[in-house]
């Protein structure tokens, strides 16, 4: 059985909030992806075995690609999808729905936390990762949104936080 203290959960920015926006290759967007998967690896090394991912564009989907390349080297560890509601992903893009699609079918555990969407979902989502880790990766650039709420509600939990800051 998975714990919190074994669980460790992402936040960070939809690509807009980005200065590379939805240029991939970007040399910023490389290195945070570099230093996601490097934060991820010494939270491995160091007792995690369960991440979850929130599975909305940007940092969410990239970190649970990095997990998923790092369940190569450690097959013991595991990735849930927190999905706020099934048509999370439905306006978006069909390059990111794709991307979407194949992460979600990779994941060991999918967790809908509401059957419609409301305009509270996302920080139910939000919350419901919190509650259920120890750990917080977080990519921050300092600006009031969904992530710096999740970083706080993190705070107030006494969450140990990995700030990634941009």
């Amino acid at each position: 059985m998975i714990t919190r203290e074994q669980t460790c959960a992402f936040t960070g920015h939809r690509p807009d909030k980005f200065p590379f926006g939805y240029d991939f290759n970007h040399p910023l967007c490389i290195e945070i992806r570099d230093r996601l998967r490097t934060a991820i690896e010494y939270e491995i090394k160091n007792g995690i075995k369960h991440f979850i991912s929130g599975m909305a564009m940007g940092v969410d989907l990239w970190a649970a690609e990095e997990v998923l390349k790092l369940k190569q080297e450690y097959p013991h560890i595991t990735l849930e999808a927190a999905i706020p509601c099934p048509a999370q992903s439905r306006k978006w893009p069909k390059k990111f729905q794709k991307i979407y699609s194949e992460i979600l079918n990779l994941c060991d555990k999918k967790t809908i936390i509401s059957t419609v969407y409301t305009p509270w979902v996302m920080q139910a989502r939000n919350r419901y990762m919190v509650d259920k880790s120890s750990v917080l990766i977080a990519v921050y650039n300092g600006t009031s949104g969904g992530t710096q709420n999740t970083l706080l509600y993190a705070m107030s939990q006494n969450l140990r936080i990995v700030e990634l800051s941009i």
